[in-house]
């Protein structure tokens, strides 16, 4: 992917190391061009491939993106149903051309309630990614923060540690981001201004960038607007 004339550029050289979005308002997109919410979850997962695509280009190590929440299972069947068929395609055309593209594909959730053909296709995409070390794309399927911490939780309890083990570092090991540092920069395109349960834990610090921008209208431009915002901050960590 090219960057445009006339399209600011970030500064290459202090980028930040994990991008985390939540793709929202594909539903929205469709409605406003009287189409149905399925053409727009399609027309989302074409912004994804192009903006992970660029982000490795440009070098950004991690991309995390929220799928599918906890939560998303009360839409109407068909839409949901429409984004399982969406995923399922999105891995085969990914499993041919990965290794190509250099980019690791990683899942965050609980995959318990996917079909087993998903299931499969999800480990098989993982085994041949295991190699590439471009990007690493965390998708978040069947995912809520509440969940995640709640897990992590019995699983530390279930190890039988002693509350006086427990740190902050160990009950991040315990996350399904244990491989992955937290992101720097957390994207909420679609006008809504909130969390959503995605990443509770790990968005301590994160700087975040709310726009108007739907989710599928999310291009280049647009995603160098957003690490631009974040290199003109300052971070502090909590200090001065």
């Amino acid at each position: 992917m090219i960057i445009r004339k006339g399209i600011e550029k970030p500064d290459m050289e202090n980028l930040p190391v994990h991008i985390a979005a939540i793709m929202d308002g594909n539903g929205r997109w469709a409605s406003s061009k009287g189409l149905p919410r399925t053409v727009g979850h399609k027309a989302g997962s074409e912004a994804f491939r192009k903006i992970s695509e660029y982000l490795n280009e440009i070098g950004v190590k991690y991309f995390t993106v929220y799928a599918f929440s906890t939560e998303n299972w009360k839409r109407p069947k068909e839409e949901v149903s429409a984004i399982m068929k969406l995923l399922k395609e999105y891995l085969l055309e990914a499993i041919s051309d990965m290794a190509e593209k250099n980019i690791r594909l990683c899942f965050f959730g609980d995959q318990t309630p996917l079909s087993d053909e998903l299931k499969d296709l999800i480990k098989k995409t993982d085994e041949i990614s295991k190699g590439c070390t471009g990007l690493t794309v965390n998708v978040c399927l069947n995912y809520g923060g509440r969940d995640e911490i709640t897990r992590a939780v019995q699983a530390i309890v279930k190890d039988g540690v002693k509350p006086e083990e427990i740190t902050e570092k160990l009950i991040s090991s315990y996350l399904y981001s244990k491989d992955t540092p937290d992101p720097d920069l957390i994207i909420r395109p679609g006008k809504e201004q909130r969390i959503s349960n995605f990443l509770l834990w790990q968005c301590a610090y994160s700087e975040f960038y709310f726009t108007e921008t739907l989710w599928p209208d999310m291009d280049e431009e647009e995603m160098n607007k957003a690490i631009i915002s974040f290199q003109k901050r300052k971070r502090r960590f909590g200090g001065i």
